[in-house]
Order: structure tokens, then sequence, then C-alpha cells
């Protein structure tokens, strides 16, 4: 595999809102994760997704009300775990999980999540990741049969074990991810999480007490009937990967196979939904 990614580093001022606003445009435009520091945030695009021009059309690069400086470089595969330990920092989510690398101290919070990707993202800096991570926390998933949709480095997956969720599985469509996620569920010490390379087309037949999808906003709509028929009855379905502004898309679609809109959490502009069947 010869994926390469670009790198951005964006130094902010102000730092606040502008990071969160920066984040959210670098988002629509495909950029797959963020790292957040004292001076404003590193963040990681595909190349097969970049060109020259991409930021040309971003509001806070080009409005006078805000100071950013930045600049890129091509991160190869070989390099990725040396430029993601420089830059990664260990994360909690309301004080119940950590998530941190092997080398970051134990902060001895109730759930201890210990990853390590390899061109692979879900870190749990970025909203979506957090937000469902904030949803579970507050959901009863003991001995319910779950799926990790778009698993990335298996971040949701293992946290739903460590809450007693069995059994799961994880998919994403990136061999990296796959890759990643195997390593991840091993490093954790997980006994319930199957771990598949591909798409929706493997959940034929499949039956789940609970289904986690934080995709993108258009996998999510091309996939959501696959997602609501693999459903059991009251079953619970987790979705993000996508804006404010695109709730009503998503409950739209949602609502035609019969679920209701249960819980929603915001952040900087991003959205998970809770619906149950």
């Amino acid at each position: 595999m010869d994926n390469i990614y670009i790198e951005y580093t964006f130094e902010v001022t102000p730092k606040e809102p502008t990071t969160e606003i920066l984040i959210a445009e670098l988002g629509a435009l495909g950029f797959e994760s963020f790292v957040e520091n004292e001076n404003g945030v590193i963040a990681y695009i595909q190349k097969e997704d970049w060109n020259t021009d991409i930021l040309n059309d971003v509001f806070v690069l080009n409005s006078n009300e805000f100071s950013i400086e930045y600049q890129h470089k091509e991160i190869e595969q070989t390099n990725w775990n040396e430029e993601w330990e420089k830059n990664f920092n260990p994360i909690q989510v309301d004080d119940v999980v950590s998530i941190r690398a092997p080398f970051h101290e134990n902060p001895n919070l109730k759930y201890d999540i210990v990853i390590e990707p390899k061109m692979s993202f879900g870190t749990g800096h970025h909203e979506t990741t957090h937000m469902m991570v904030q949803h579970l926390i507050n959901l009863d998933v003991r001995d319910k049969k779950v799926l990790d949709m778009g698993c990335g480095t298996g971040i949701l997956a293992i946290f739903a074990e460590m809450k007693g969720a069995k059994p799961i599985d994880a998919i994403d469509i990136d061999a990296w991810c796959y890759e990643n996620s195997l390593e991840n569920v091993e490093r954790n010490n997980c006994q319930h999480i199957s771990v598949y390379e591909g798409d929706a087309s493997l959940l034929v037949g499949k039956k789940y007490d609970l289904i986690i999808a934080n995709i993108n906003r258009n996998i999510l709509l091309n996939d959501m009937k696959v997602y609501t028929d693999c459903l059991n009855e009251k079953g619970v379905l987790l979705l993000s990967g996508f804006y404010t502004e695109d709730i009503p898309v998503i409950d739209n679609e949602v609502s035609k196979y019969g679920l209701t809109l249960k819980n929603t959490i915001k952040r900087n502009n991003w959205v998970a939904l809770q619906y149950q069947k």
C-alpha cells in the first residue's frame, strides 16, 4: 500500500473560535483528522483527495478577521507513527473515558482506551468520535450485539466491549483501518470484537441491537436502509460524520424506516444523533 497523506500545520490567531471554524471547513473538503495544539491545529488529508487549490475558498483563510499561517508537507505511511507521536495528546471525555497512546500515563478514569494508529483515523480528537463516545457513555450496552461501521482505529468498538457489549463487529473499507483496528483490539485485550475489511455489503442477513455509523453524510444516506434492516426491534442507531445543517436530510431519511430521534449532541457544528427503532 502506498498511502500518502498531506499534513497541514496551521498557526491561528485568535485560536478560538477560529480553530473551530477552520476544522469545520477543512472537514467539508475531505480532511480526515485534526490534532489541536496551543498554536492552532494540524490537519491531514489523503493525497489522492488533495489538490494545490484546495484551500482557495476556505472562508477563514480569506477573512481579515483572522490571522492564519500554514505550511504543508507529504507524510508517507512509514513516517506516520513518528508524526503522530509528535502531535498526539491524550484526551478525556466527560472525565469518564481516557483515550491515549501506550507512551502516555494512565489518568485512571473509569475507562482507559489505548490506541496507536497506523495511517488510520479516529483518535477521539475529532468531534464525531468524541460525541459518539459521549453517546456510548449514556447507553446501557451490556450483552448487546453491536456494529461499529467505519471503525477507523476501533475506538468505539473497544469502548462498547469495555461497557459489556458482545459480540461486536467492526468494519472499515480502508485496509489500514482494518489492520490498525485488529492491533488496537488486541492491545486493549478485547475478546468479543470481530474486525472485517469491507462495506455495507457485509451486513446482509446480520442483526444488531446497536449500530454505530460514524462515516459521512453521503455514505450514510446511501446505506441507511441496510443499517435499519439490520437493526433489531427497539435497537439503537448512532449516526455521526456530518454537520448541524445536515440534520434535516439525515432525519428525513431515517424516519422513512420508522426510527425516532431520541438524542442529539453537537460539537463545533458537528453533530451525533441517536435514533431508536
